[in-house]
């Protein structure tokens, strides 16, 4: 018997009680049933993601106000007369919103919706309640800060200013929108229909 035979015998004997490692076949991954409530969930996330990012105001760092501080913002263009009139509480509330015991990421999406939703219906003139904070611990004004952050950071919104004793006092604000175009058309044809061209 040549070596070599000798050593596959011996190769062998050695082997002899070895068994085989049984390999597992791969899990094949396969679509379950609720696939179409899964892709769905994600739809519906992404699109909540979606609207969140849309709303550019931002919760991070504020100047915390005094609850006292009074609220005051215009930009330019709006008149003195129109400003007078909207710190005195002579406009119509054509909308109000409430934000006592709101988060302040709660409270960042509310004001959001609130003066888009109000710019989409034409309305002008708003009451932001968002209280004095008195009640906190700090006798910080978070939401009052806040909201006097967010505000001149919505192209809609033209002024605000604290309200009158009547409708919230230093815990709201009256908020005066700009006029969409549309408003702005019924106003010019509204003028021109009292005029005359001179022949």
């Amino acid at each position: 018997m040549s070596d070599d035979h000798k050593d596959d015998d011996l190769f062998l004997q050695e082997m002899g009680d070895v068994k085989p490692i049984k390999v597992e076949k791969k899990v094949s991954l396969q679509r379950s049933s609720d696939s179409a409530l899964a892709q769905e969930a994600r739809r519906k996330a992404a699109t909540q993601e979606l609207s969140k990012d849309k709303n550019h105001l931002v919760s991070d760092f504020v100047d915390l106000l005094d609850p006292f501080y009074p609220l005051e913002f215009k930009r330019s263009g709006v008149q003195h007369g129109v400003f007078k009139k909207l710190k005195q509480g002579k406009y119509p509330q054509e909308g109000r919103i409430d934000l006592h015991r709101m988060t302040v990421e709660k409270a960042r999406q509310e004001v959001y919706n609130f003066i888009k939703e109000a710019a989409a219906y034409d309305l002008r003139s708003l009451v932001i309640v968002h209280g004095k904070g008195s009640h906190s611990k700090n006798d910080e004004a978070l939401l009052k800060s806040y909201v006097n952050k967010w505000l001149p950071d919505m192209d809609e919104v033209q002024a605000f200013c604290s309200a009158q004793p009547q409708h919230g006092g230093l815990g709201a604000a009256y908020v005066l929108l700009s006029k969409s175009e549309k408003k702005k058309q019924e106003n010019r044809d509204r003028l021109s229909r009292g005029r005359t061209v001179a022949g």
